[in-house]
């Protein structure tokens, strides 16, 4: 009979559920007490040939933090992850645990409010954003504040282009030495590939793509212009400016070994734009970051250099908006 079909099928369902639950349970057992993360003196006497195994372990099952607490007895199932209840300085959170054919894959703490916003992953939001988009580029055509910044901007980079081609050159550079040592490495580079994969997992950022191309693009425009152009960009860029260039010099050359087409392979090309214009974005700051550091040394002074910091932030920031909508669209529908 058709019921009797259903409710055995709802059985099998359930106790599938249980034995995923009590496999994660047991895994996040063995994690706490260090069974899956190698000790950090292995990572760092490794032999140059195991350090990419030990890398990619971190990657997957990163060390949980001291004195973090976890309820196992509050399981709450998510497809193919399981997520638990967890504490950790009195802060909440929960820890994650992803599962392969019932295996456990990987295992990270999630510090509650680390991830974007709640309300962004609202369908309303996805229409906010694109709204916000549309009444931003009608301020830039229109004589305004905006346009006149837009200007500001552009002369800023004519006026100095020796120094923003040097900048361009310097960080593309080293993106592109990355890529091509990835192809003598590539065990390497998979590890470090595997690193920013767990970081975007422990974020709480893998689910957003089911959302739609709106609520993508504005989660991956916040998340660059907050993380990537505010936080690694424009402060530490107001601290007499080098501090941002150096940061994105190491930056550059693990993103060209983390997103090489040794790696990527058939889906560099359509990935391509998204870097030019990503990458771009935070040449842009670096820029401004070493014009600050310039006028402050032996210009018109500190405060000239922090508003050529503000101007080219702002045009980095029109470019994270072009990169946010090409890499939503590029990856629901291309990848």
């Amino acid at each position: 009979m058709p019921w009797a079909l259903a409710f055995l099928l709802g059985l099998l369902s359930q106790a599938w559920a249980l034995g995923e639950v009590e496999r994660a349970r047991e895994a996040v057992k063995g994690w706490l007490r260090g069974a899956f993360t190698p000790p950090l003196e292995s990572l760092l006497r490794a032999p140059r040939e195991e350090l990419p195994r030990l890398l990619e372990a971190y990657a997957h099952f990163p060390p949980p933090p001291p004195g973090l607490q976890v309820n196992l007895d509050r399981p709450r199932v998510e497809g193919e992850r399981v997520l638990f209840p967890a504490a950790l300085g009195g802060e909440g959170g929960e820890v994650v645990v992803r599962l392969e054919g019932g295996n456990p894959v990987g295992i990270a703490f999630r510090p509650q409010g680390l991830g974007p916003p709640a309300y962004l992953l609202r369908p309303a939001a996805g229409w906010a954003f694109l709204l916000l988009s549309l009444l931003l580029l009608a301020l830039l055509l229109q004589p305004g504040p905006l346009r006149a910044w837009l200007g500001e901007a552009w002369a800023l980079l004519r006026a100095h282009l020796g120094v923003y081609l040097l900048t361009n050159a310097l960080l593309y550079g080293l993106f592109a030495l990355g890529a091509f040592l990835a192809y003598l490495e590539p065990a390497l580079a998979r590890a470090l590939q595997a690193l920013l994969a767990g970081a975007l997992e422990a974020l709480g950022l893998e689910g957003v793509r089911e959302r739609g191309v709106m609520t993508l693009a504005g989660v991956i425009f916040y998340w660059n212009l907050t993380q990537g152009l505010l936080w690694t960009g424009l402060l530490p860029g107001l601290l007499l400016g080098l501090p941002v260039l150096f940061l994105n010099l190491a930056r550059y050359l693990l993103f060209g070994l983390a997103l090489s087409p040794a790696l990527l392979g058939p889906a560099f090309l359509p990935h391509l734009p998204t870097l030019v214009l990503e990458l771009q974005a935070y040449i842009l700051v670096s820029f401004g970051g070493v014009l600050l550091f310039l006028k402050t040394l032996r210009g018109p002074g500190y405060r000239e250099g922090v508003r050529a910091l503000l101007l080219s932030a702002f045009l980095g920031a029109l470019f994270l908006l072009l990169a946010a909508w090409y890499e939503a669209w590029e990856v629901i529908h291309l990848l």
